[in-house]
């Protein structure tokens, strides 16, 4: 039957959304550490590395934080529809605020860039769980096609993941830092227009609760209440955010950490509450307890995967020899790879679970867990290689490339996978919320990724970290295996 190898037609909807959105967003990111370093006679802030990079720290783990919120938001008011369009007009609104905070008075650019920053991380938590949440929508729970449908969702991520860094950092870095965020802000308005133009062919996905579908429509039409409703949200989240850098800018550190720590108590008590209250019954508390267990198996992953941007980025300047005939390309180019990567196998990854579904063959999800971590140790090993060889010479390329492909090929077996297994596993009424705190154990892998090379420095100083990862993936993958058939069990039927 066609239905057991074609997608719904609103994946392709959410696949260019998406793949628009991610754009801006690795567009930006590729400009952030270099905008905030470069000399203010050259339009940057003449910030040091340290403070950049504290800056650029927050930053992405609070983009992994905020979907929570927003996941709860949508779930509970305004349905995954609504939410994606709020988020994704507030981070367009942040990247132009980061292409004026160029120019003016230092104090008006702090406001611009600070505030630019504030809505994107806002931006962020409205559109990137529910634009995930509506993927899922697209399918039933057991539906073959959905793991395959995530992939190539996936794909649309990586795609815009490329070009981003491709085009904003060509802009960014050799134009204009202001042709750069523009840029950014550009891709996310075409990712705004081409998600309402499409709406269509996403049907009835990401209504509001308890909305109603009117007798002889085909789909879901936001109503003038929605578009004052979306209105207001961006208008509100405007103004929340430089309401909140005032009163930040004005606290004292102590005031400051007292209300860190309040937040994270406080906002973790809910979360328990709000699972405890929506998690009915003896099934779907196994599933909810193979969905938290699947999360720190999550972090272990992307705690590995996320030394991409630090220790691999300063292996690839300091103990790489990146010499070609026409002279030595720059070292942030080997970031590029594994997007690369992504996009020429997520299709074959697509395929291959249906082909391998269709022949009664395609492993249950811990199982792609434990494969992904798999891969992950073997990419950990080629460079724990490399490390050893590069303290007597540099060594070429070949190393971060083949370490990337066995990351990448663990990440198509985790990643998109993940997505999925959260739409299927989470009670209906919470899907957005548990799909926040999965972004969120991605949060926490961020900044264990950030802190490791340091614990280890402390407490292990004979440990390379990449040593260290190598044993820690393997260690993860073979435990991940060992519990399948435990986990299976407690899945309650869901692949």
């Amino acid at each position: 039957m066609a239905t057991k190898t074609q997608h719904p037609k609103g994946l392709m909807v959410l696949f260019f959304t998406e793949m628009w959105e991610r754009f801006s967003f690795y567009g930006m990111r590729a400009l952030l550490v270099l905008y905030l370093t470069a000399e203010m006679i050259g339009g940057g802030f003449g910030l040091e590395r340290g403070e950049a990079l504290k800056i650029y720290a927050i930053f992405t783990m609070m983009v992994y934080l905020t979907p929570i919120p927003g996941g709860f938001l949508a779930d509970k008011f305004l349905g995954q529809r609504k939410a994606v369009f709020i988020g994704a007009i507030l981070m367009a609104i942040g990247h132009f605020f980061m292409a004026y905070s160029q120019f003016g008075e230092e104090a008006f650019r702090l406001a611009m860039r600070n505030n630019g920053l504030g809505l994107i991380i806002v931006g962020t938590g409205f559109l990137k769980a529910n634009i995930s949440t509506i993927v899922g929508q697209l399918y039933e729970s057991n539906d073959p096609r959905k793991d395959s449908g995530f992939t190539l969702f996936y794909m649309g991520i990586n795609i815009g993941a490329f070009a981003g860094p491709i085009l904003a950092g060509f802009l960014g870095e050799k134009i204009d830092w202001y042709w750069g965020f523009i840029s950014a802000g550009i891709g996310m308005l075409l990712g705004t227009l081409w998600f309402y133009f499409q709406r269509s062919k996403l049907e009835f996905a990401g209504m509001p609760p308890g909305r109603k579908i009117e007798p002889g429509s085909t789909f879901y039409k936001l109503t003038g209440r929605d578009r004052i409703d979306i209105a207001i949200y961006v208008v509100l989240n405007v103004l929340l955010v430089a309401g909140f850098l005032f009163l930040w800018r004005n606290l004292n550190e102590v005031t400051r950490s007292i209300i860190v720590w309040s937040v994270c108590i406080i906002g973790g008590g809910f979360l328990i509450l709000i699972i405890i209250q929506n998690t009915q019954g003896k099934v779907a508390w196994s599933k909810m307890s193979v969905l938290l267990i699947l999360a720190l198996f999550n972090i272990f992953f992307w705690s590995g995967y996320e030394q991409a941007g630090g220790t691999f980025n300063l292996f690839a300047s300091e103990n790489t020899n990146r010499m070609t005939f026409l002279g030595e390309f720059p070292a942030t180019w080997l970031l590029a790879v594994p997007a690369l990567f992504v996009v020429v196998f997520a299709g074959l990854f697509a395929a291959m679970w249906i082909r391998l579904h269709n022949s009664g063959r395609n492993p249950r999800t811990p199982v792609k867990f434990a494969i992904g971590l798999l891969f992950m140790s073997v990419g950990f090993l080629i460079i724990s290689i490399a490390a050893n060889l590069a303290e007597e010479r540099l060594v070429g390329p070949i190393w971060l490339i083949g370490t990337y492909l066995m990351h990448v090929l663990g990440e198509l077996c985790l990643s998109p996978i993940g997505l999925s297994i959260v739409t299927k596993l989470s009670p209906q009424r919470i899907v957005s919320i548990m799909m926040g705190i999965w972004f969120a154990s991605i949060a926490v892998a961020n900044l264990l990724a950030g802190l490791l090379e340091g614990i280890l420095h402390k407490f292990l100083p004979n440990m390379h970290v990449f040593v260290f990862l190598t044993i820690s993936t393997l260690v993860g993958g073979l435990l991940a295996l060992a519990l399948s058939p435990v986990l299976n069990r407690m899945m309650k039927g869901v692949h």
